[in-house]
This record gives structure tokens, C-alpha cells and sequence, in this order.
């Protein structure tokens, strides 16, 4: 289980409340900056009197002089930014890719969504909407819910694997992985976003309704992968490619360490990373090996370097230069955003709340996760390492045994202590079962509930207050049978 930082990403993705006391000392170097505040302050109020003297003026005018001034003001509009930059040309209007902010407040849909889920006052409307705007939709991080998803994600993460791990301290890896796939992974979360009545844009746009999931649908089809032979259905792993690393290439033997360390919550490949070479930011420092003409290469990667951050930041792309993506992954990045934006609006007693009313109130029996290759023979390693006598296999009562449905119900022993349980038509299947029976009563071995007690529910604000808890060690345990 990873601990984050989510202070860290609290105060990245959230503005300050009152930017005013984030501005820095009053100095001679700060009075440009103060000065255009102010000159941005008189142009707007200047082009608010303008608009409403030329309204008054065209109520009281008669309709001949009221279509010129219409001609007039449509050949020379009045931009809604008039900016100056430092060469004194006015700045281009930010465009609009997503329905406005403005007109969230007024959406039917995300009023109903917002009651619908029990969502507290704290999040307002428009933090609502731009959970709904995936990047595919609009690309500028400061409009969609790339930030507020990256968050929820590691929250419901860290939320979903300390519950499994303290209710279940035996779980093996594997069903650990299969377990959090299960509650928060893409299908699950894009089944929630059916559930709760979101429905899905056609084509996103300005004059679509904000309560609307706003994501560029990618285009069915089966391409060909380049230089390949194969598809991309035949290769599902094909897109995630990009880190760099040995294991993510087609076929590779990735053992359990390996998706451990590397590899997501869910035991899968990465995915949207940036190649290993890739730049962190514009105008990154590269290493290179070392060369016999030091100073000479060090000027020449100087130089390279003061152009490289000379150079103005990459514009940010159009909606028709993103990458499509489809419903299950927009759905999964809005509930995602959602759960990021309750944390950063609520506090966290407000994300574990929407986590146990919308994700751990799920159904999930966990036993129909395991999968035993030889149980018997892990069932002798599993005694032997903890010191119990040997397993028998007896059998119970048996029904039909010369019919041509026979039933037999073989019981597993060790000692006086039967292990496991189970039913077959033949004696060596009923005693397979049995085996695979006690592995899974013994991997999944739950302590009392008032025994368990979760990090979360004792740490930061949570912890504070009538419903404190005192921590209590949790068990660990020893791990699964190796074989």
C-alpha cells in the first residue's frame, strides 16, 4: 500500500481562496504588474458603460437608426479581451471548445445529478461540469478533468487497497489486483456512470447542455498496427506502449515483482506515459555522455538550452488534434474527477464517504477470484509451513455411486480439524475441491470488524472529532504458499 502526498496535489490543482494574499511584497519590480490590474480594471468598467449607452440608445431610437447601429457594431465588435501584452497588441479571446461555466448555474441536469448523488453544498455546479469535460473535449488542463481525475484515481486507489488489505490481510497479489480492478476499475466505474443516468454526448460542442458527459468518441475499427501483421483487437496492450521498459513489450514474461513495481493499481501496464527520453518540461536539461572537448560541448549545450527556454510554450492543442477515446474511459475519468474535486471542495470525510456509498456498497464475492492450479499440492506446502499435520482426504457420504450421476462429498483433515469441503462426481475431483475449498477459507480470513481500523479513518480531519479512532496494529501476515 503507497502513501501519497495529498497536500501536494491539493494545493496544485486548487487556486487559493484569496489570491490577494498570495501577491508578492510591494517593491518597484511589482508596480507594472499592479498598474495593468488596475488599467484592466477601467477598460472593463469603461466597456460596460459603452454597452449600456449604446442599449439605451437604441431603445430610444427608431428601427431605421436602430438596424445601422446593429451594421455598425456587427462590422466592428467590441472584443470581450482587451489585454495589452508587453508589445502592446491586444491579446486573441481564449477560444471555447466546452459549454461555459456560466451556464451550469442554470443546467436542469446538474442540478438533478447533483441531488441525485447526495453531493454536499460544498461543491458548486460549475466544479460539477468541468468533471464532465474530458480532455479528449478540451485539452487545456485548466478546463477539463485531467487534474481532478489524476487525483481521484490515486484517492479511490488508496481507499479500495486499504480496505481490502485490512479486511483481508491473506489475500494473495493476484486477487488483490482481479479485487481493485473489480471495485474501481474502468468497466466498474463506466457501469456507475450508466447507473446514475449521465448520458453521453453525440459530438461535444458550446451549445451542448453542461450536465452532458463531454468526450470525442473514437471511431470503431480494427487497424492495422504499423510494420505489424497483427490488430489492434488482437493486441489490446497495443496503445500503452511508451515507457520504455523491457516488460511492456508484445509477449513478455511479466512476473508478479514486475507488476508490483512497475506496473498500475490493477497489476496492468501503464498507460498515457511519455516516452523514457521525453522532456519533463520545455527547455529540460538532457544529459549526454561525456566527450573529449568539454568546454566546447559544454557551450554548444548552453546555447542549445537558452534557446530552448527562449522559446514560447507549446500552444494548446484543438479538439480536432486530441486522441479519441471511448465511453468506458470518459465515464471512468469523470467519476474519477468527481471523487478528486469532493476532496478538494469537502475534505476528505467527504471522498470516503462517496467511496463507501458508491463503491464499497458493491457486491463482490471474492471467492469466485481464485483460480488453483494444483490446490492439493499447495494445501501440503500451506500445512507444513504453519506446522499442522498433514492434510487426509475422507470421504463424507456418497450417493449413486453406480448410477450415472454419482455425487461424492470428500472432506480434507488435518488431524481432528476438517479443512475444507467439497462435492464431485468422482472421488478425485470432490477431493480437488475440498483442497481448493480450504485454500480459499484460509486466504480469505477476515478479523472482527472492531479489530479493524483503516489509516484514513485516524489521520488528518478524519480523525478529529466525536468519531475518533485509536489506532490499532493491523495483522500481516506471512504471504501466500510459493510452489
Amino acid at each position: 500500500m503507497k502513501r501519497i502526498r495529498l497536500d501536494r496535489w491539493a494545493t496544485q490543482i486548487q487556486p487559493p481562496r484569496n489570491p490577494r494574499l498570495h501577491l508578492p511584497p510591494f517593491s518597484s519590480e511589482t508596480r507594472a504588474p499592479r498598474r495593468e490590474l488596475q488599467q484592466r480594471q477601467y477598460q472593463i468598467q469603461h466597456q460596460w458603460q459603452h454597452q449600456r449607452r449604446h442599449a439605451v440608445t437604441r431603445r430610444k431610437a427608431s428601427s431605421a437608426a436602430a438596424a445601422q447601429l446593429e451594421e455598425a457594431e456587427s462590422a466592428a465588435p467590441i472584443p470581450l479581451d482587451t489585454s495589452q501584452d508587453g508589445d502592446g497588441a491586444a491579446s486573441p479571446p481564449q477560444p471555447q471548445y466546452a459549454p461555459s461555466h456560466r451556464r451550469a448555474a442554470q443546467s436542469a441536469k446538474l442540478s438533478a445529478l447533483h441531488a441525485r448523488l447526495a453531493l454536499p453544498s460544498k461543491l458548486p455546479l460549475q466544479t460539477l461540469a468541468r468533471c464532465l469535460i474530458d480532455p479528449s473535449a478540451d485539452p487545456r488542463p485548466g478546463y477539463n478533468n485531467a487534474p481532478f481525475a489524476l487525483l481521484g484515481q490515486d484517492l479511490l486507489g488508496y481507499y479500495t487497497s486499504e480496505y481490502l488489505m485490512c479486511h483481508y490481510p491473506r489475500l494473495p497479489m493476484p486477487v488483490l489486483f482481479a479485487a481493485q480492478y473489480a471495485y474501481v476499475g474502468s468497466a466498474t466505474l463506466g457501469a456507475m456512470r450508466a447507473e446514475w443516468g449521465v448520458e453521453v454526448v453525440a459530438a461535444p460542442g458550446q451549445e451542448v447542455d453542461p450536465g452532458l458527459l463531454q468526450l470525442k468518441r473514437s471511431v470503431p475499427g480494427n487497424a492495422m498496427l504499423d510494420g505489424e501483421t497483427r490488430q489492434l483487437k488482437d493486441m489490446p496492450q497495443a496503445r500503452r506502449l511508451g515507457s520504455g521498459r523491457r516488460n511492456e513489450e508484445y509477449n513478455f514474461r511479466r512476473g508478479m515483482s514486475s507488476r508490483i513495481v512497475f506496473d498500475d493499481q490493477f497489476g496492468d501496464l501503464q498507460s498515457g506515459l511519455q516516452p523514457a527520453d521525453a522532456q519533463p518540461y520545455p527547455g529540460a536539461a538532457i544529459s549526454s555522455p561525456a566527450a573529449d572537448g568539454a568546454e566546447a560541448g559544454s557551450e554548444q549545450e548552453q546555447l542549445a538550452l537558452d534557446t530552448a527556454a527562449s522559446a514560447p510554450p507549446p500552444q494548446p492543442q484543438s479538439p480536432e488534434e486530441t486522441h479519441p477515446t471511448t465511453v468506458e474511459q470518459g465515464s471512468a475519468s469523470f467519476i474519477r474527477a468527481l471523487a478528486g474535486a469532493l476532496y478538494l471542495h469537502a475534505g476528505s470525510a467527504a471522498s470516503k464517504t462517496f467511496h463507501k456509498d458508491h463503491v464499497l456498497s458493491r457486491q463482490l464475492p471474492l471467492h469466485t477470484l481464485f483460480h488453483f492450479t494444483h490446490p492439493t499440492r499447495d494445501l501440503s506446502r500451506l500445512c507444513a509451513r504453519e506446522g499442522f499435520e498433514p492434510p487426509v482426504a475422507r470421504l463424507i457420504s456418497e450417493t449413486g455411486r453406480l448410477s450415472r450421476t454419482p455425487v461424492f462429498v470428500v472432506g480434507v483433515y488435518s488431524g481432528d480439524d476438517k479443512l475444507g469441503e467439497g462435492a464431485g462426481s468422482s472421488l478425485n475431483e470432490g477431493r480437488v475441491r475440498a483442497a481448493a475449498a480450504a485454500l480459499r477459507s484460509w486466504y480469505l480470513y477476515s478479523p472482527p470488524d472492531s479489530e479493524v481500523v483503516l489509516p484514513s479513518e485516524v489521520e488528518g480531519a478524519a480523525g478529529t472529532g466525536r468519531s475518533k479512532k485509536q489506532w490499532k496494529p493491523q495483522m500481516v501476515d506471512i504471504g501466500e504458499v510459493i510452489t
